[in-house]
Parts: C-alpha cells; structure tokens; sequence
C-alpha cells in the first residue's frame, strides 16, 4: 500500500507541477485526497490495484447484473463478456444484495467497488448467490426496476456434482475431512433434498420469486453447457440481449486441449480460467444419478414452462 500511495504522489505531483518537497505523505487529509483520486478503496473485498481514473470516466451502479447460478458458468461469462470493449466488469463477487451486512452499507459502498467507465460502456458485476437468494430479486428492483439480468445456468444434475466438487477440493485444501459424494445425496436409501447444492438446482423455485419482481424480457437465460462446448453463439445472443454493437469474435477464442476447454485471446494476450475451474468430476453411481434426474425432471419442465424455452436436460 506504501508503495501505492508513493507512486500516487508522484504523479499527482508531476501531473499538477507541483514539488514533490511541498508535499508530506503524513499529512492525512493528502492521504484521503490520494485515495480518492487514485481510486483506492479500504474494502478488503476489493482487487483493483492504485488506479488513475481516466478522463471523461467514473464508477457506475451496475446496468447489468449476472444473478447466478453458482457453478453454473458465470466466472467464464464474465471472462468473455469482458472482451467486449463496451463492457467493463467487477473484479470480484461484491455479494451486496444478498449479504445484509454488505447491503446496509448502502448503494454508494456498491457503486464505490466498480470500475471505472465511460458514459457508452456498460457495467456488470456477477455474484451467483444472487439466484437463490429469497432477498434478492426486490433489492434489484429497488435499485433499478429496468436492469437486465444474465442468468446462466447448466444440467442441474451436472450443478450439483460440480458443487459438491468445489466444496470437496476446499476442503481437502483446508485439511478437513471430506465426505463421499452420495453419502451426502443419499440419507436413509433415499435422495437428501435437503442437501443445499439440491436446493440450489431446483430452478423453478427460485425463478419463481424472479418473476414476481422482473418480466421475463429483462432476464436472458445464458446455457451454461452450451456456453463451454461453443462460447461464441451463446455470447452473440448476449450481446442482442444488451444492445451492444457485435464485437466478439471467433478469433477470441481457442481450445486449450490440456484444460478441455476453450480459452481467450484479446488484446495481445492469451488468457484461460483459473486452475480451480473444469476440476474433475467424481464418478457417481449411475442408480444415484438416475435419483437426481428423476428427482429434477418435473422442476425442470416447470422451469421450461415458466422461460418459455427448453434446455433438454435429463
């Protein structure tokens, strides 16, 4: 942070003509003045380094927001979204809508963890908790009743498996003891619908309280097995979605046959997600499988009902 706070000195000093012997960093109104024009923030949560804001630019309240769902994609919908050069996105999950100790902080606290932007960019912010969160869809609405929704979502089945394989690779990353997938999803020789990744997966429950806030031609629905075999398509229909000029590209993309997945290219670099994505999955035992197909298959095609489209999946 010092060195932060330095390196602002100098070029507030240089950019004002101003010596640098006139200035002292102890003084603390010169240490508040610095971070507001540097754009430092005391917010842990934050990842943005010192940062000069740009002419022309500040931080905007979010006109998009990708409510979820969790291990449904949205760290890659983010990635690829943000080679758009008419979107800026939030470095990290701001969880202030379903937090309460965030949300009290109030709507500056949020707009003051954003990027900086220019009035024809667009800012998202993603955090997955959003979707299934009881509290969520009226705080949106109160801030902004017109906002679009990305929502991005894959085999509730699959959402559940990659559940339960993040919580277990933190775990064992964290020295505590793991348990078996169905030893979890089973209890008694019977599916655990209690077992919150099940929760999360019942889509039509929380699309429900969405609905009840939001049109549904506010919300696109992003398809998160689509978006990892064939980025490109499901990214054009987002860029329809938000009104945005196409300028996402095939040549953004390439398969990166170590991973499995597909990787970006922009700007003159190559970019893939972080080593903690595409984890493999543990083999479940096909009776278990069919259990959570069988459980899923009346809430998926109500949730199909409800969007009006179907995703096929089992």
């Amino acid at each position: 942070m010092a060195f932060l706070l330095v390196s602002a000195v100098l070029f507030l000093t240089q950019s004002q003509g101003v010596p640098l012997e006139h200035h002292h960093l102890e003084n603390g109104a010169l240490l508040e003045t610095l971070k507001s024009e540097v754009g430092l923030l005391s917010n842990k949560s934050e990842h943005y380094s010192a940062q000069v804001r740009p002419p022309g630019t500040s931080r905007q309240i979010p006109q998009t927001i990708i409510i979820g769902v969790r291990k449904g994609g949205t760290r890659a919908l983010l990635e690829m979204l943000d080679i758009h050069p008419h979107i800026v996105v939030a470095a990290t999950e701001v969880h202030f809508f379903d937090w309460d100790e965030n949300y009290v902080k109030g709507i500056d606290w949020y707009r003051s963890l954003m990027p900086f932007s220019y009035e024809n960019q667009i800012t998202i912010e993603k955090t997955p908790g959003y979707f299934t969160s009881p509290q969520v869809p009226e705080r949106i609405h109160d801030m902004n009743s017109s906002i679009k929704l990305l929502l991005i979502l894959r085999d509730p089945t699959e959402r559940v498996i990659s559940d339960y394989t993040q919580v277990y690779y933190n775990r064992l990353e964290s020295h505590k003891p793991v348990q078996h997938f169905e030893d979890i999803v089973i209890k008694n020789g019977a599916l655990n619908t209690k077992y919150k990744a099940i929760q999360r997966s019942l889509y039509d429950i929380h699309m429900e309280r969405w609905l009840k806030h939001f049109n549904l031609n506010q919300i696109h629905i992003v398809d998160g097995n689509t978006l990892i075999k064939d980025p490109l398509p499901e990214l054009q229909k987002v860029e329809k979605f938000l009104n945005l000029p196409p300028r996402i590209l095939p040549s953004n993309f390439y398969f990166n046959q170590t991973k499995g997945f597909y990787c970006i290219r922009s700007d003159g670099r190559e970019r893939c997600l972080h080593e903690s994505k595409g984890r493999p999955h543990p083999v479940v035992n096909n009776t278990v499988l069919e259990q959570l197909h069988c459980y899923f298959r009346e809430h998926n095609k109500r949730f199909y009902s409800m969007v009006n489209h179907s995703f096929h999946w089992h």
